[in-house]
């Protein structure tokens, strides 16, 4: 079981990497890997600026999840704890998404399966972690 844990941990750490890169390197518009980079129109050029490098600091931390997530699928003792203070962290930013107050968008196909992932399948791998954990220390 400790295997399939690993690969799991690692998929999950290409998947945050390759998102966090996408922004990171594209800023708000993206270098269009999840869709269209047309949304946008800029009316404010210095502000659009700074606020295109703080969302690329954020999606550099989230790049940085991702390598943690890499590190720990091949060093999982040692990691155990790091995984599930990133684990807690994508949680966080789940509720941060209904901090919008946007229903519409939440319960969309475009939000929808990233918040389910973020509440539910994260935090079950965050016990999967534990629970492997006490069985392997038995």
């Amino acid at each position: 079981m400790t295997n399939l844990l690993r690969i799991v941990l690692a998929l999950c750490g290409i998947g945050i990497v390759a998102l966090g890169l996408n922004v990171s390197l594209g800023g708000i518009v993206t270098l269009g890997w999840q869709g269209s980079t047309d949304f946008i129109s800029v009316t404010d050029a210095a502000a659009f600026r700074v606020q295109d490098n703080h969302v690329r600091f954020i999606a550099g931390v989230w790049t940085g999840v991702g390598l943690l997530f890499l590190a720990g699928s091949v060093a999982l003792e040692r990691m155990r704890s790091v995984l599930l203070a990133c684990i807690a962290m994508i949680v966080i930013g789940a509720f941060a998404r209904l901090g919008s107050g946007d229903w519409d968008l939440v319960a969309s196909a475009a939000i929808l399966p990233s918040l389910l992932a973020e509440l539910i399948v994260f935090p079950a791998i965050g016990f999967w972690i534990v629970r492997n954990g006490r069985t392997s220390n038995a």
